[in-house]
């Protein structure tokens, strides 16, 4: 066989010398110069043949078919409203301890830890005549964007007194981009039995620490008269409640909130 003839380089030496002679020409894939012709494309997959060919529709719509005589499992919502998880994470909540004062201290690490930088606090002064948390500080300023929250929970993995949890309370949805920015107020826990809105002072004789050590279990005598000598129209007060007072309303978000759910919920409901 003839020898292949050699490509001339302009120096006397080819590049890589002697090598470059040597290594035989790795043939390169081409795609077609013709206009309008493109390139064949053949796949790797092998093809069934013969009746595998014939069944192979039959076989894609396997699972279509066999859930053809299955019982339905469709969410008749807002008919029907599943409830989440236990471990669901939904709208956040502003805790307080057993006598009503709020746990956050406004440190701001939810802020920090939250990736969407949906969250933002501003601390201020706890005094004897405004205490609203225990130790010396408290959030003033609470602000959850449900624009940006993308409810993944590092904020109340950040908490360092477990003010900041998440409900089961998915429906967060509204008209206007207002409507979806909460304050404390929408945010804060509603008061249980006993408890003493704020502000209010701390138990006589216990810390911060004896709060957070769970040493709290309700207010006191002297707690109720503090909250009945400057606020005697307080709706938390025993006095009150027992006579009837309703309790103080939540924040006017979380109230619009609350009518839109229950308006969407009742144009969504179907007439059985």
């Amino acid at each position: 066989m003839a020898d292949e003839p050699q490509p001339q380089w302009p120096g006397s030496t080819p590049p890589g010398g002697d090598v470059a002679r040597q290594a035989p020409a790795k043939p390169v894939a081409r795609r077609s110069t013709e206009v309008g012709k493109p390139a064949e494309f053949r796949s790797r997959m092998p093809r069934p043949s013969g009746v595998g060919e014939l069944l192979a529709p039959a076989a894609g719509f396997g699972v279509t078919l066999s859930n053809f005589f299955k019982k339905t499992v469709t969410e008749e919502y807002p008919t029907e409203k599943v409830p989440p998880k236990p471990r669901f994470h939904g709208r956040h909540q502003l805790n307080r301890y057993a006598d009503g004062l709020e746990k956050c201290i406004g440190c701001e690490l939810c802020a920090w830890a939250c990736p969407a930088d949906a969250i933002y606090v501003e601390a201020d002064d706890n005094t004897p005549e405004e205490q609203y948390s225990p130790g010396e500080r408290y959030g003033r300023v609470y602000q959850i964007n449900y624009l940006r929250c993308i409810l993944c929970g590092l904020c109340i993995e950040a908490c360092p007194t477990r003010a900041l949890t998440m409900t089961n309370d998915y429906e967060l949805a509204g008209p206007t981009r207002a409507g979806l920015i909460w304050e404390k107020q929408d945010l804060l826990a509603p008061l249980r039995d006993g408890m003493l809105s704020t502000p209010h002072p701390m138990v006589e004789g216990t810390t911060d620490k004896d709060y957070y050590r769970g040493a709290v279990t309700g207010p006191t005598r002297e707690q109720e008269e503090w909250v009945a000598e400057h606020r005697p129209d307080d709706p938390s007060l025993p006095v009150n409640v027992a006579a009837g007072m309703p309790p103080a309303p939540r924040g006017a978000t979380a109230q619009a909130q609350a009518a839109i759910t229950a308006g969407a919920t009742k144009q969504g409901r179907r007439v059985l």
